[in-house]
């Protein structure tokens, strides 16, 4: 097969993991909410966004210094117990009710049985299908959760916040740069790995951003901030490119927000997507697109601008388009 057509397969492949993503985040949201796993009490309060932002910035800071001091394992084993936990959330509301108890705590097999096994793989044989399918499985249960626990405007607060913070941090102070090179050697569910070949193996891979010996690759929300793009291969030239899990997770928190929080009839029974979050996510794949042709030149790009603008733009679309006005579209009714 033809380079420039794996590309394009790669690129199709990758647009799959992100309405997967979202539809996920869309069907869990329901269950989560019946299961009492939202975050917060009020999910209209925008300063939930403040204080979650305020979380992610702790939490960079953190991973930056684990690295600088090379304590990969802490990180690697944080990371890890974090996957098995969203997991199990996911698979509590999915798996059939079973009880066991177990030194006075009921657990139930079913779910705590796929989460360990997840978190197994992902210790013992962190290949790129493993590392892709957790990312599924952990996006669409992190965004299901954040859908339910932030509401309209707290969630726009949210991505656009983070648009902001993702286009500073790769383009100005460059710190998530040097995060991506981090965590990449790791092999951790942080990343989506796309390969462009077959014979493309991650366990085999150093993921080096510098165009050496190894097989080579492009990162979307990543890169070797020494570099030019001059001095970047474009797709026809590399074997892999990789987009950071949360470039998926967050405009699919929108997505799982407006299903739940938007005043619009769902679209089809028995399933969550009403109008505003479908269009939300037909928002974030356009924004995808444009990613991907940019990632595809070989140049690293903050992904969250085109993402989240992307999804916040779709949002307001389908807002209007099911008679929503704007103030109530934007969740801003109770301020005015």
């Amino acid at each position: 097969m033809h380079q420039r057509t794996r590309a394009i397969a790669a690129s199709g492949a990758t647009i799959v993991i992100f309405l997967l993503v979202q539809a996920g985040a869309v069907a869990l949201a329901g269950p989560f909410e019946s299961a009492g796993y939202r975050a917060v009490e009020n999910p209209s309060n925008p300063t939930n966004s403040i204080a979650y932002i305020g979380a992610i910035l702790v939490a960079t800071a953190a991973m930056l210094a684990v690295i600088k001091f090379d304590l990969d394992w802490l990180l690697r084993g944080f990371v890890i117990l974090s996957s098995g936990l969203i997991s199990l959330y996911v698979f509590s509301v999915l798996a059939p009710p079973l009880s066991i108890v177990v030194g006075g705590v009921a657990i139930n097999p079913l779910a705590i049985g796929p989460a360990i096994v997840l978190a197994l793989a992902l210790l013992l044989y962190p290949e790129w299908y493993v590392i892709d399918a957790a990312g599924v499985v952990m996006g669409a249960g992190a965004a299901g959760i954040f859908g339910i626990s932030f509401g309209l405007l707290p969630a726009i607060v949210l991505l656009t916040v983070l648009a902001v913070y993702d286009a500073i941090s790769v383009y100005g102070t460059e710190h998530m740069l040097a995060l991506a090179d981090g965590v990449l050697d790791l092999k951790l569910p942080v990343v989506l790995v796309i390969p462009l070949t077959l014979s493309y193996s991650f366990l085999d891979d150093a993921p080096a951003t510098d165009g050496g010996d190894e097989q080579k690759s492009v990162e979307a929300d990543g890169g070797d901030a020494d570099e030019t793009s001059a001095d970047r291969p474009d797709a026809d030239d590399r074997d892999v490119f990789f987009v950071g899990l949360g470039d998926a997770v967050m405009p699919a928190v929108l997505v799982a927000s407006a299903a739940v929080f938007a005043p619009a009839e769902p679209l089809f029974a028995g399933f969550a997507l009403s109008l505003p979050a479908l269009t939300a996510m037909v928002g974030t794949v356009c924004g995808l697109v444009v990613l991907l042709s940019l990632v595809m030149k070989g140049r690293a790009h903050a992904g969250l601008p085109l993402l989240n603008g992307g999804a916040i733009g779709g949002y307001l679309v389908g807002a209007l388009l099911s008679g929503i006005p704007i103030v109530r579209a934007l969740g801003l009714g109770p301020y005015l």
